[in-house]
């Protein structure tokens, strides 16, 4: 069969992976095309059939209301691209990875033109913007949810959806970052054996000039203590982006305590004394892999105050809205400061209460998660509802 998937994130494109493999798997005439990254990309070619990436995500992922309205017209031009793409290419099912701004465009048409659409990671209409419901509804045959708070809420909604656990499990656990020694990955990554402080800034340009600024600064104050003058700062750099996204935030004199890694986020994590982590999967990528971590996030003004009325949801992590309490701090907006998060860091390094603690949580949240085996799963079942419904 013939499957087009979109993912738009970096997320969007591990889970997208990974549910290719179990497509491949699953299906030995699969045919895939998809909007995605270098993780799609790779999986594609290790197979050597089908169609291949369309469109990398790193040209249309914006996030936050002001960002979206400064890129419109190439958001718009995408959209266009994706829809005549779709209509040429004519596939089996379009299979759409969060990423709702876009996606729910192309599931309205998708579905108007005839096409069977599956959505996977739901939209997070639990927390705000929850008239897409009605989209749901309309231009979705099925919702393929993965977090176990979501079922009461879609239940409640009266939408029907297939929930096989969580596939950040497996990404995590069959990762070989897990199993390369702390010496292995220092000297792959020209990392000396400092202890290690990490920062993730996101995968998004505003996201990272965001969180930037006040990164650097937590690292100056904290590299001027004595007592944590031995310790180094290692961002991770997201793939898709350039060294000259962080580059340019660090200033001269803090290259030797400051380091960028690119694509080894989960050894990063996995080698951290602490983590300091922009909202989003990369905190609960943290908590699977047991890194002791503080969440910040910081938009502008006028994304704040939007986000603000229309979120429902008292965590914006969701490790913490798995647990439905605080695993872990949230340091938002005006509390997003060099002076929280040291002495967040400093608490997590410092006080082994609170540390052990925050990894026995960690435990809790991802046995709520299921087990492994989520990705082959949803994709045999995603198989199981077209060949069901073929006449």
């Amino acid at each position: 069969m013939k499957y087009y998937i979109i993912a738009g994130e970096a997320s969007g494109d591990l889970h997208g992976s990974n549910l290719m493999k179990g497509l491949y798997a699953e299906d030995k005439q699969a045919d895939v095309r998809f909007w995605g990254g270098d993780l799609m990309n790779e999986v594609f070619r290790s197979n050597q059939s089908g169609t291949g990436l369309v469109h990398h995500y790193k040209d249309g992922a914006v996030m936050g209301f002001t960002e979206i309205l400064s890129k419109a017209k190439k958001l718009l031009g995408n959209v266009r691209s994706c829809k005549n793409d779709i209509l040429s290419w004519n596939p089996d099912v379009v299979i759409l990875i969060d990423y709702p701004g876009f996606n729910f465009k192309i599931a309205e048409f998708a579905h108007k033109k005839g096409f069977k659409v599956f959505y996977y990671i739901a939209p997070k209409v639990w927390a705000s913007r929850e008239s897409r419901i009605n989209k749901l509804k309309a231009y979705v045959d099925k919702l393929f949810i993965v977090f176990p708070f979501e079922k009461r809420y879609f239940d409640k909604k009266g939408i029907d959806y297939i929930y096989k656990g969580n596939p950040l499990i497996e990404a995590i656990d069959n990762s070989p970052a897990l199993n390369q020694s702390k010496e292995d990955f220092l000297q792959v990554n020209n990392l000396d054996d400092r202890p290690i402080i990490a920062l993730l800034a996101g995968s998004r340009k505003n996201e990272i000039s965001t969180m930037m600024s006040v990164y650097m600064e937590f690292a100056k104050k904290m590299h001027s203590m004595p007592e944590y003058s031995s310790y180094q700062f290692v961002i991770a750099g997201a793939p898709a982006r350039s060294e000259d996204d962080y580059l340019k935030y660090i200033g001269d004199d803090q290259k030797e305590y400051v380091k960028l890694v690119f694509g080894k986020s989960y050894g990063i994590l996995k080698h951290a004394k602490a983590a300091v982590i922009n909202s989003g999967t990369a905190s609960l990528e943290a908590v699977l892999i047991g890194t002791p971590q503080v969440v910040a996030y910081a938009g502008s003004e006028i994304t704040f105050n939007i986000a603000k009325k229309i979120i429902k949801v008292t965590f914006i992590s969701l490790g913490n809205l798995i647990l439905g309490r605080h695993a872990f701090r949230e340091l938002l907006q005006f509390y997003f400061t060099p002076d929280n998060v040291l002495n967040e860091v400093i608490r997590l390094i410092e006080d082994k209460d609170y540390r052990d603690t925050m990894i026995y949580d960690y435990q809790e949240i991802r046995n709520a998660l299921g087990g492994k085996g989520a990705s082959s799963s949803v994709a045999k079942a995603m198989i199981e509802e077209l060949t069901s419904n073929t006449v």
